[in-house]
């Protein structure tokens, strides 16, 4: 892994060349240590833009992963804000556009920021839970997707992903001595989900409850079940065994 010296002199570099070194640094990581598998890309074939794509989270490594999948696919991912605050994980900046948003808040100005995104006919990249999971089992997903959804009548794409909690296991004590070791990452793509007509007319608390455990349990079904936490009560998927 980069240094801690190697990361404060990168502070001090111009941008373009920030970025040059960070997508050379991250694709050699990503070459060296993932055996990365992907199920059902296929899926995405006849999508049209705008697209909100929707995952588990277990690792810091998941963005960048996500990244280089959907590389085609002109994503700007949604992040929480405290990453800036770190040399390591604010390399990923450099590698996908990012929109920084404030968890457990409701942050007006960065959600507006994701609609307007989206209006523009591009696509989104979130992690519904807000957070990486700590024992990588599903937590409850955050209900600001369903106003997303609502206003940009964007397509939802669920997807499921696990092994990176490996690839780049959670250090809380100190988020920069995060290492990559070698791990087998999968990638389940599921099927589309358009939410805006349910939602348009609707304002009860208990019905987007109900949407939301939907959404969420798109992406659980996708995942093996011991990665399912709140949502184990999904179906089993083939290819997530």
């Amino acid at each position: 892994m980069i240094s801690e010296a190697a990361l404060k002199v990168i502070d001090f570099l111009p941008d373009k060349m920030v970025s040059f070194i960070a997508n050379k640094l991250i694709d050699s990581y990503i070459e060296k240590y993932a055996n990365i598998k992907t199920y059902g890309i296929e899926k995405l074939k006849d999508i049209k833009s705008p697209i909100i794509f929707i995952c588990n989270h277990l690792s810091n490594a998941d963005g960048i992963v996500m990244s280089r999948l959907l590389k085609n696919y002109n994503v700007t991912f949604v992040a929480g804000i405290k990453l800036t605050d770190n040399k390591l994980t604010k390399l990923g900046f450099h590698v996908a556009k990012t929109i920084h948003i404030k968890p457990n808040s409701a942050d007006k100005e960065a959600i507006s920021k994701i609609v307007n995104t989206l209006k523009q006919g591009n696509n989104i990249m979130i992690f519904p839970e807000g957070t990486r999971s700590r024992n990588g089992k599903m937590i409850e997903g955050k209900k600001g997707l369903l106003l997303m959804a609502k206003l940009s009548n964007a397509t939802i794409i669920p997807m499921g992903i696990w092994g990176t909690e490996e690839l780049l296991p959670i250090n809380d004590d100190n988020m920069t001595s995060e290492r990559f070791n070698y791990a087998d990452v999968n990638i389940n793509i599921g099927d589309p989900i358009t939410l805006s007509s349910k939602i348009e007319d609707e304002d009860k608390s208990e019905y987007h409850d109900r949407l939301m455990k939907e959404i969420m349990t798109s992406i659980a079904v996708l995942l093996p079940e011991k990665y399912r936490g709140v949502y184990s009560y999904c179906k089993i998927n083939d290819n997530a065994e």
